[in-house]
């Protein structure tokens, strides 16, 4: 259904101008957030307990987010992203200094197609820490692929695509835990090259990431707490469809549509860092499932679908009467912190106006 066009679709979004007062401990665990040349450069402050503070070279940053630049000659993709650190409002008068990708978290949606050759150029604009880029969707040498780009650097590296899916992609510096879980997250989807066995039935498409927040930039509770958020967003596959940051309120303030009758595909994927998802749409049973997105792995009939850390999926599901259909993942607790969206579905597909409820 993704028209392979050899590009993705990106909404660039206006990050919100607050500083966050937030911390870091200066524990052993605080200190290897960084590489261990660039400790020394790096003032950690101490503050009150279960406070971390923003390390010193990042509190007066707040780059604006970052347009995705994805071009294709042939088979070749040449994608150009950027490392840098964007504040973005959580919740509703909660703001976190969080390591991106492009200034969104989670990061751009990035589509190709199977058998394509993507050469990645990542731009690390973070003035102290060093970051990379794992796609889980190619094969290389990590050490070599997915290789640190050091502070005000640049990288390239190029490797291919040759398995269809829903992948996730993550900053895979060491400690690699403070690097997803402080924002540095995202998706890669690879078209199948002879697409699913249900793209003439569907008419509605869309693509939704599930990811958590911890006590920011705090290794210790990211290891060993629970989450403090767990959210939804989704990526716009197609012009005018939403690109939202991972908030409590992204897909509530900005339901999905649909129209009564439509067989809905939704892209999904749980870039954790820790938790599982049970992905479920209230009201409806999935008609088609694709495990991690490839057409080989095809179910049918299933109320929720198991999505580790990492994990994908394309599910499919007919909505046969007008209302609002809640998603969720049906771990309640994730789901009463945040983890909960919304599909508007109507007799023409439009938006009608009306408030949508909780669940």
């Amino acid at each position: 259904m993704i028209k392979k066009i050899g590009y993705g679709v990106v909404v660039g979004l206006s990050a919100t101008v607050l500083l966050l007062s937030a911390c870091a401990d200066e524990s052993q665990d605080t200190k290897h957030d960084v590489s261990p040349d660039l400790e020394n450069a790096i003032e950690t402050v101490n503050a009150e307990a279960n406070t971390p503070e923003v390390i010193e070279p990042h509190k007066e940053l707040n780059d604006d987010p970052v347009p995705l630049e994805i071009e294709r000659d042939g088979t070749d993709v040449y994608i150009n992203m950027t490392a840098q650190i964007t504040d973005i409002e959580i919740e509703k008068g909660y703001n976190y200094k969080a390591w991106t990708f492009n200034g969104e978290a989670p990061g751009p949606l990035v589509v190709v197609n199977e058998g394509d050759t993507i050469h990645f150029t990542l731009e690390n604009k973070d003035p102290a820490i060093p970051h990379s880029m794992d796609f889980h969707a190619v094969h290389t040498a990590p050490d070599k692929g997915f290789a640190n780009v050091e502070p005000n650097e640049e990288g390239t590296f190029s490797y291919q695509a040759t398995k269809p899916g829903v992948f996730m992609y993550h900053c895979g510096t060491a400690p690699v835990l403070s690097h997803i879980a402080n924002g540095m997250h995202g998706v890669i989807i690879v078209q199948p090259k002879d697409g699913y066995p249900t793209d003439h039935e569907v008419e509605k498409e869309y693509a939704i990431i599930q990811n958590e927040w911890y006590k920011y930039n705090d290794l210790d509770d990211m290891t060993n707490g629970v989450p403090s958020q767990v959210v939804f967003s989704t990526k716009a596959l197609h012009e005018g469809q939403s690109n939202t940051n991972g908030t409590v309120t992204a897909v509530k303030d900005e339901p999905l549509l649909a129209k009564v009758g439509d067989k809905v595909r939704i892209y999904v994927n749980n870039v954790g860092p820790n938790e599982v998802s049970s992905f479920h749409v209230v009201g409806t049973v999935f008609d088609d499932v694709y495990i991690d997105g490839n057409p080989a792995n095809h179910m049918e009939g299933l109320q929720t679908v198991m999505l580790p850390a990492s994990g994908g999926a394309v599910v499919e599901f007919t909505v046969k009467e007008e209302g609002v259909y809640p998603f969720v993942t049906h771990q309640f607790n994730h789901a009463q912190k945040g983890a909960v969206g919304f599909i508007k579905v109507t007799a023409d597909g439009k938006d009608d106006g009306s408030e949508v409820g909780g669940h």
